[in-house]
């Protein structure tokens, strides 16, 4: 069985636009928590030459289910060309935390106190 739960990470050069994914995924229910970690240094590879900028980190807290959606949403709003979303399976976790957060996302029929 595959993991139901997920956390999918994306960046952003400002602050604000990350602030505003994670209001827009947290408003929609398609997160139960959004953390913004930054700044953050990343160097990568763009356009055929070596670049480094400052970015602010989303680590979206999701389930396998939305994540097309999730996908979506970052791509429509995102200023980046290419943003990187990428989403990873939650195979262990506090049972507490995962129901919380299972109650918390769209489809849920109850909602709680966050635990982040």
């Amino acid at each position: 069985m595959r993991p139901a739960n997920i956390q999918v990470f994306t960046t952003t050069e400002k602050r604000e636009d990350a602030s505003n994914i994670a209001k827009i995924l947290v408003e929609r229910k398609l997160a139960g928590c959004v953390q913004i970690v930054g700044p953050i240094t990343s160097t990568y590879w763009w356009k055929g030459r070596v670049e480094s900028a400052e970015e602010w980190l989303c680590i979206i807290k999701s389930k396998r289910s939305l994540y097309k959606e999730i996908e979506r949403v970052i791509k429509e709003i995102h200023p980046y060309e290419t943003p990187e979303i990428v989403g990873v399976p939650l195979t262990l976790g506090s049972k507490e935390y995962l129901k919380w957060l299972s109650d918390e996302l769209a489809g849920s029929q109850r909602t709680g106190t966050p635990s982040t």
